[in-house]
Order: C-alpha cells, then structure tokens, then sequence
C-alpha cells in the first residue's frame, strides 16, 4: 500500500496518492465520455498496426480542433495508431501524466462523443493501467510531447463490451481518437522557469535544482512567521492557477520547529494531483495566483494547516508551522 499523504485538509478523510489524481474542478473536469476506463482492464497487449485509419478533412494542424471522415469499410481487429505530426518534446512513458487535447468519434457513425478542445481545457490524465482506456496507454507510449496522434480502438482496448452508454457508445464499437501531446510528466519532473532571489534571511531557502531530485530546504533559526508566506524559488511562465482548481504537482514539506521531513513526493516516486479545495486552506491560498512551472515555498502558520489535530502518524505535532516546497507541473 502507498503511504499516505497529509495534504487533505481533514485528517480523518485522508486518502491514497493514487486516490488523489480522480478529482479535478467543475470547469477542468473531462467528460463523462472521456478517454476513462469503466472498468479494470485485463485485456492482453494489443498488435499495433498503422491503419486503417480516416481521414482529417479540417484542422489538421497541431491544436486545432480536427474534423474527421467517417470509418470506410471495417475496421482494424487490432489497435491502428499513427502519428500525424511528430513533435520533438519529452517521450511518453507508461505511467506518465500525461496533458492532451483530444477528439473522439466513433468509427461507423462518426458521431463524436467528446472532445477537449470546445471545453478549452487540456486533459490531464495519467497513462496507467486502470486510469485510462488501454487503447490510450498503448497508443500513445512512446510518442512525443508535440505530437498529434491518431488511433483507432477497438472495443478489447477501449469500453469493452459494456461500451459506455452514456455517451452513445456500443460494446461493438472500435472508437477514432486524435490526441495532440501538449506535455508528459513523471516523478523526475521539475518545475521550469526563472530562478527568483531568496534574500529575506528570515525565510526558508528553497534548493533550485531542476534534475528532478527533491529540492534542499534550510529552515533559518529564527521564530516564523505568524502569517502566510508564499514565494517563488522558480518563477514558471504557465498560467495563472485559481483556488477552485485543480493541479499536478511535486513536492516536500518539512517541520519549522526541526527542519525534519514528514512528507515528500519525491520518497514516494508519485506525482500527486488534487483539487486546491480537498488540501489545507495554506496550500490553496498559498498556490492560488501562481503561474504553472514554478517552484512556490510556502511556510503555513498553523491556523491555515493542521492546528491542533494533525494527522495521526504524521510526524507533526500540534500547532506546527509547515514549510514545502511545491512544483506546479500542470493545472488540471
């Protein structure tokens, strides 16, 4: 079992770092036709093969939104996946997050059923078995960030045979997806952007290091500081990420009082995910108004984080000061 994280602002509702990548924001949160699994999958490895597959007749450049042909004929038995523009960014692995724009349609209709690029939001969705449908974590692992890709999924690989009724799906259906890779991250990502002066001595110094290993953080001796504190170590150039959203972040806490860490992703080798609401009001105040790809310390007064009830286990004492670390990779 994965250690749990302290994060949530209500101890007795703590949940797994696995738990945490479900929630998202009314305004990001993908559809019920998205590319989710219904189910647990135990279908074998697919043939990948590079057609049949239809055309795009409008919007075929990367971050359009494309319109795309019916199926001709019958469709392919196996999982048809082929790239259409092949990017030159970080390689999709298995087990990535991974950030897309995405239309799909079925194939012998050509009815779509979902699409990110009229909700003007990228998906972000980890490529794990159980997470996604296997057409999308076969199809994709391997590809490019930058890349768009087309894929053909049959049902072994999408919603079964179940389908998915909700969005007009049929168990007999092979589905036609075009995703544009915008990004991928995993446990060795970092945040990017401009190194900010850490001049205030009464202030935790953040480390700086971009190789994806957990930053240092050194505690000054002095008393902290009886209100919020929110820098930038790393000032990214992403957007603005808001309180009622949600994000993918890195990160590490340790304890004011001793420097001593009681909490890191980076132990755990998971990104996390959750909505700025479920985490502790000086995470959500802390992180709201800062732009995605930077690094954020936040030293959180005990009002605004654990109190007089910390989490049982956590290492935290009452009425401690907690001081993180925090890579924003991605607003979901």
């Amino acid at each position: 079992m994965r250690r749990r994280s302290v994060l949530l602002a209500v101890p007795a509702g703590l949940v797994t770092l696995a738990g945490c990548g479900d929630e998202k924001s009314d305004k990001s949160k993908a559809s019920d036709s998205s590319p989710s699994p219904s189910g647990a999958s135990a279908a074998p490895a697919p043939k990948i093969v590079d057609g049949p597959l239809p055309a795009i007749t409008a919007g075929a450049k990367f971050g359009e939104k494309p319109t795309v042909a019916k199926g001709s004929g019958e469709p392919s038995k196996d999982l048809a996946v082929k790239t259409l523009i092949a990017g030159n960014g970080k390689t999709v692995v298995e087990n990535d997050f991974v950030v897309a724009n995405y239309l799909g349609q079925v194939w012998e209709s050509g009815k779509v059923f979902d699409n990110s690029y009229d909700r003007g939001t990228a998906l972000v969705i980890q490529l794990a078995q159980g997470k996604i449908i296997d057409g999308w974590r076969y199809g994709l692992t391997g590809r490019k960030a930058g890349s768009r890709v087309m894929m053909a999924v049959p049902p072994t690989w999408g919603y079964g045979k179940q389908g998915n009724p909700q969005a007009g799906i049929k168990g007999t259906d092979t589905l036609v997806f075009v995703v544009d890779v915008v990004d991928t991250f995993n446990s060795k990502s970092s945040a990017k952007g401009k190194v900010v002066p850490q001049d205030d001595a009464a202030l935790p110094k953040v480390g700086t290091n971009t190789d994806g290993a957990a930053p240092s953080i050194e505690v000054p001796k002095s008393a902290p500081p009886t209100k919020l504190v929110a820098k930038y170590v790393i000032e990214g150039d992403g957007p603005v990420v808001k309180e009622t959203e949600s994000v993918l972040v890195q990160y590490k806490g340790v304890l004011w009082d001793t420097g001593k860490e009681f909490d890191s992703s980076y132990k755990s080798g998971q990104l996390v995910s959750f909505g700025l609401s479920q985490v502790v009001k000086g995470w959500a105040q802390g992180l709201a108004g800062k732009k995605v790809g930077s690094r954020v310390m936040i030293s959180i007064p005990p009002a605004l984080g654990y109190g007089d009830n910390p989490p049982q286990g956590s290492g935290i004492e009452k009425d401690s000061v907690l001081v993180f670390s925090v890579d924003i990779l991605a607003k979901m």
